[in-house]
């Protein structure tokens, strides 16, 4: 049998394929079927060798052998469910603590009605807020808080001093100054509302917080008059201070000019009754 007979699979060695020829390679001389190839530079004799390995991508969350662990996941299975607690603790009190303060300044509402106390218990006093949501309220006036004091000198006598202006030499300690201290803007200020929000007219203690708000306010003046030097002013020399009185002097803001409103420029003072100074807080105060 013709070896190129189309009906013939037989192989014709090695590396013949069993596939029949093409049709256009029928009884055409085997020279004429290998292509004309121009020689090339010669293959690299490559050796068979061992089969490559290919490095398989780590675990998720996995660290390469050399690397050491830092943070929490350097820590140990008991100590990282430690922390994950602590952290759970932490951020419940931070949502706990907005959640109040919300609550705090916020309109009046069924849950500050049902639970305005449990809201006031976690405010008051440390993180008293002066300031209300969606009901702006601008001051529109100026209040300036005045102290004098009576003071026995070395001689026995008891001399009254004329009134310092407090609020007035903060506002010089504030003006032009980039970085004023919380103390010059805010101390004086929030004594003095702390007194007008827990007494009536008559300047009567209201509430339990009553008292506090007079002891602060005293401590505070008698600590100021301190270190104006008053003592040494009124006596030339050292003193005591036996005695002190505040009060508030109160003027309206100017309109601007372009408006019509028309108000009072006078002032009004509400004076407080003299506080007898204890013992301890007469050189200056605690400390």
């Amino acid at each position: 049998m013709d070896a190129y007979d189309e009906g013939s699979n037989a192989r014709h060695g090695p590396d013949a394929s069993s596939r029949p020829a093409p049709p256009a390679q029928r009884g055409a001389p085997v020279e004429s079927a290998a292509p004309d190839v121009s020689p090339g530079p010669p293959e690299p004799d490559v050796s068979p060798g061992p089969p490559e390995r290919v490095a398989s991508p780590a675990p998720p969350g996995s660290y390469p052998a050399g690397e050491p662990r830092t943070g929490i996941a350097a820590l140990s299975p008991r100590y990282q469910v430690g922390v994950a607690l602590a952290l759970a603790v932490v951020a419940i009190g931070v949502c706990v603590h907005v959640g109040m303060t919300f609550l705090h300044v916020a309109p009046a509402n069924t849950v500050t009605r049902a639970h305005g106390k449990a809201v006031d218990d976690w405010i008051y006093p440390e993180f008293e807020q002066n300031w209300k949501l969606f009901a702006p309220n601008p001051l529109q006036q100026n209040i300036s808080i005045q102290v004098r004091a009576g003071i026995r000198g070395p001689d026995g006598m008891t001399l009254t001093t004329g009134w310092y202006d407090l609020s007035a030499e903060d506002g010089r300690a504030i003006d032009g100054n980039l970085l004023p201290s919380h103390t010059q803007q805010n101390e004086l200020r929030r004594a003095w509302d702390f007194f007008v929000a827990t007494h009536d007219g008559e300047n009567r203690p209201v509430g339990l917080r009553g008292s506090l708000s007079e002891s602060y306010l005293r401590r505070i003046m008698v600590l100021r008059l301190d270190r104006d030097g008053a003592v040494r002013a009124a006596t030339g020399s050292s003193g005591v201070i036996e005695r002190v009185q505040v009060r508030s002097r109160t003027s309206n803001v100017p309109p601007p000019e372009w408006s019509r409103e028309k108000v009072s420029m006078t002032p009004s003072y509400r004076e407080l009754p003299w506080w007898r100074v204890p013992q301890d807080e007469a050189r200056g105060g605690v400390r």
